[in-house]
Parts: C-alpha cells; structure tokens; sequence
C-alpha cells in the first residue's frame, strides 16, 4: 500500500496549517506520527501510547468476557432460556465482544493508541506501513499482558461475589478452544479466513473517507455473522491476546498454537491480496480503527492535559 494522491493531498493539508496555530495544544510532540508510520528516529518509543494501548485492551476483555459470560455461562438463566437457540447465543456472544472493541477505540485510550487491541491488527497496521516494528512489537506485548490484566480483574469480580465467579468458571473465562472433534488444522484455517476477512474490512473502510466512520463498528455485526459458523470450531478469536487472557485462567491451551498460526497467516494472506489490488486500489491512511482527523498523531489523553497556546 504505497503512498497515493489522497496521501499527498494530507500532507498538503498538514503543511499548510497556519504557523500561528500551536499543534501542541492538541499534542505532546506534534512533528512525531507514529500511527502514520512516520515516528521520529529520536523517538523510536512512545510509551505513552503503549499504556493507553494496554488500557485499551483491557476494556475489550473485561467488556467482551463479562457480556458473554452473562448470557453463554452454563448457569446463565439467559443461556438456559436461549438453549433452544444455539446460534442466537453464538451471534450474540460474537457482537458482544465485538462492540467491546468498539468501546475500547472510543474510549479516551483508544483515541490516543488506536485501539488495536489485537496483534492481528497491529501486524496488519505495519505490513501496510502505517505502524514502525518496534512500536508493532511493543504493541503486541502490551495487548497480551492487557489480556491478562482484564482478565484478572474479571476473575477478582468473580472472587468477591462469588455467585459470579462460578458462572465466569462454568464458562471458562469465555475462553477459545479448537472443537475436540475436529481437526486441529481445521480451526487454525477457520481462524486464518475469520481474520482475513475482518482484517480486509477494517483496511478498506479506513482507508477510503466515505466509509472510514463505520470502521470501528463493524466487529460486533461481523462477529454476529460469523461465529454461528466459526466459533463451534474455533471459539472464533482472531486475536491471539483476546485468546491468551482467558487461557491463562482457564488453563485452555489445548490446541493453542491455533491461535498463534491461524490468525497471523490470516493477516498475511489478506495483506498480499491488498498489495496485489484483488478489491482495488486501497491506500491506508493511519494505524487506527476509529478515525478522528490527526493524521498519525497521538493526541493527549484528557482535554486538561492540553498545554495552553503560546
């Protein structure tokens, strides 16, 4: 995905913002575009952005497990009134978690890290060119130990009132797990084209301005879609960090490299198809799922952290 006219027509944009304005109102370091790909090489960290990205990611998990606990948990009284509607359950466990990121990118972390929230999209985020390695690799470790931590708290909940607690185990956490009557290869292939096919869709709708403001809505209505059909074989995770906190609690690490391969290689296949322009020219414009015009930079993370103008 190189560089096209819309691009340029930002850069332009951005050069021609008048010298009497003081970005850094609005920024810690206005010069550094780090969700542009363009981090400045003295500063190749930002942990600001990891923290607010950890944030983030904890939100999904307490968000995502705590919605499907209460309506899929075994001792749910919502579960056993569905019990005739599988699929309903699935489709709604699906667009839980999904909104969960929804809530993760609108929340004040999201805005300033992105709201990734899963290593899938931060690998995607940087093959397209949009997002440095380093910070890649950072965001990946931080959206893993985020996992944990969400998870954690959910668990702690569950130790304080512990009629909850046994719905959160009765449910093993929401955790993801390949379907022990199915080939494991089976559900690592299932999570590679769950991926692919939410990893094209947040590309696209970013990188084109007619649709960008649906980006970060469309994973709880896709998830609704697919987990009838995906989450029997493979929980339907698309996210290794979104897998690993609930394991880490639940002790589910049958199969867990399904989690690891399936995804990734999800996110490779669909990065080739967009680079060989399979669905057109798709030019991707910031590593964020929810857009709010700042071309790359991070923003501050609370209006009164803004610096006064000069």
């Amino acid at each position: 995905m190189h560089e096209g006219p819309f691009d340029r027509r930002i850069e332009e944009l951005v050069d021609s913002i008048p010298e009497s304005l003081d970005l850094r109102r609005f920024y810690p370091h206005p010069e550094d575009r780090p969700l542009a790909g363009k981090p400045l090489p003295e500063r190749p960290l930002h942990l600001r952005l990891y923290a607010c990205e950890w944030a983030a990611t904890v939100i999904l998990l307490v968000c995502g497990i705590c919605s499907n606990v209460a309506i899929g948990s075994p001792l749910s009284p919502v579960a056993r009134a569905l019990s005739a509607h599988p699929a309903f359950i699935s489709a709604s466990e699906g667009f839980l978690f999904g909104f969960s990121s929804t809530l993760a990118a609108f929340s004040p972390f999201g805005r300033v890290s992105g709201a990734h929230v899963s290593p899938s999209v931060s690998v995607a985020f940087m093959l397209g060119k949009r997002f440095a390695p380093l910070d890649t690799f950072c965001y990946v470790m931080v959206q893993l130990f985020g996992a944990v931590c969400g998870t954690g708290l959910v668990a702690l909940s569950g130790w304080i009132w512990p009629s909850w607690g046994a719905w959160c185990r009765a449910d093993f956490f929401a955790a993801t797990f390949p379907d022990k009557l199915a080939p494991a290869w089976w559900a690592a292939v299932g999570e590679a084209a769950t991926t692919a096919i939410l990893i094209g869709l947040l590309l696209y709708t970013g990188a084109k301005p007619a649709l960008r403001r649906f980006t970060p809505w469309l994973a709880g209505p896709l998830f609704f879609l697919l987990n009838p059909f995906e989450a029997w074989l493979s929980g339907d995770s698309t996210n290794l960090a979104r897998s690993f906190g609930p394991a880490i609690f639940a002790h589910t690490w049958q199969d867990f490299w399904v989690y690891v391969i399936g995804p990734f290689c999800g996110v490779a296949i669909m990065l080739a198809l967009i680079k060989a322009e399979v669905f057109g020219v798709v030019h991707l414009h910031e590593a964020r799922r929810a857009y709010f015009g700042h071309d790359g930079r991070a923003p501050y993370l609370f209006r009164w952290g803004r610096r006064k103008a000069l």
